[in-house]
């Protein structure tokens, strides 16, 4: 652009990038629904993360760092998962009420344009994925800092559901309430696990203000809104849907600190050649060494375990299932080979689902 353009001449062209823009995007939405017509007609999956996944490689790849990385990932996510949506409107289950973390980690991963369904309890959001009334539901299933979220573990024991996704969500935990004074504070609400992650801030910097537990950050936000003695430990998308003042940011004891969601459903997708493959195993008793002989089985082979839980069998004391992630596909040819073998030496076998790892489609941001 030559020095003597006007503002107004700028602007111009500003206002006529943005009009090729939305012609281009509109154009886009209506080659993505052709593309899931002929989906259709051949049964395919309508959701291809291999393709996502290289999509992202190649824009990054041409953007050559000139615009600003995770906006340009941003952005594009919300217009693929936008494209995506128009082949079929997809509906997320999540702990609800609106604005808990799980809720802002389905937008994360759906984007804004999917339909939302809040639930009462992380084993209703199970029941709903289960009985095919929603699409998928979204749960936490482990803590950087408190670790793993039991409920979510054992739910996976009690339903026939697929792992079709995980995405990783930094948190950071705000003090809020109606006035935004710290003096009207007289009870502090929040779920059980945000509150265990601000105990020593709210140790040293509200002593004598009892704590309440409740079942998710979202409610604990509505009750702030409806009592000005409460205040909340919420997320940001809390502040804004239930209109809290910010009392204290970032109250969190630990830097860092980031929790892992689970997206459920029916079907798990296809390879896209960074994945990530969960299992439920359960050990034959009475037979020493079974543990190892399972991580032998995986080590022989140089299958990375990327994590192991045990969880209790509620009615057999003293018997235990093993939630185990490893890296790759069911797919891939050494990871079904490991897994027909872990069929035959464990007493229960349960292939949870196999997914696109975090990292491979991490979007930024915590909103």
């Amino acid at each position: 652009m030559g020095d003597k353009q006007t503002i107004s001449e700028v602007r111009n062209r500003i206002d006529a990038i943005d009009n090729n823009i939305l012609e281009l995007l509109k154009e886009r939405l209506e080659c993505a629904k052709a593309i899931g017509r002929l989906k259709d007609e051949t049964s395919r999956a309508k959701w291809d993360p291999l393709r996502e996944r290289e999509i992202y490689e190649r824009l990054l790849c041409d953007n050559k760092g000139v615009f600003p990385e995770q906006a340009l990932r941003s952005i594009f996510h919300e217009i693929i998962t936008t494209c995506r949506l128009s082949q079929k409107k997809i509906e997320v289950a999540y702990l609800g009420p609106e604005a808990t973390f799980t809720h802002l980690a389905g937008v994360k991963y759906f984007g804004q344009s999917a339909s939302y369904k809040a639930m009462e309890s992380i084993d209703e959001v199970f029941n709903e994925v289960e009985k095919k009334r929603v699409n998928y539901g979204i749960v936490p299933v482990e803590n950087s800092i408190e670790g793993a979220v039991f409920s979510t573990l054992d739910s996976f024991m009690k339903y026939n559901v697929k792992i079709c996704g995980e995405v990783q969500l930094p948190i950071t935990h705000n003090l809020v309430c109606r006035s935004g004074n710290i003096e009207d504070i007289q009870t502090v609400a929040s779920h059980a696990q945000p509150l265990a992650q601000c105990r020593e801030w709210l140790k040293k910097n509200l002593p004598d203000v009892p704590t309440l537990q409740v079942f998710s950050t979202g409610a604990a936000a509505q009750m702030a809104a409806n009592n000005p003695n409460i205040g909340a430990i919420a997320s940001s998308l809390a502040i804004k849907t239930y209109e809290l003042q910010v009392v204290v940011k970032g109250i969190e004891d630990y830097q860092g600190n980031t929790t892992r969601f689970l997206v459920i459903g029916n079907q798990s997708p296809d390879r896209c050649g960074s994945d990530k493959t969960s299992l439920l195993l359960g050990l034959l008793v009475n037979r020493p060494g079974a543990l190892n002989e399972v991580l032998t089985v995986l080590a022989t082979r140089n299958i990375d375990l990327t994590k192991i839980e045990s969880r209790p069998i509620k009615g057999k004391q003293w018997k235990y299932l093993f939630f185990l992630d490893i890296a790759g596909h069911i797919d891939d040819p050494i990871i079904r080979e490991g897994c027909d073998i872990l069929k035959q030496i464990c007493a229960y076998y349960e292939w949870l689902g196999s997914y696109p790892r975090a990292d491979t489609i991490d979007l930024g941001g915590n909103g």
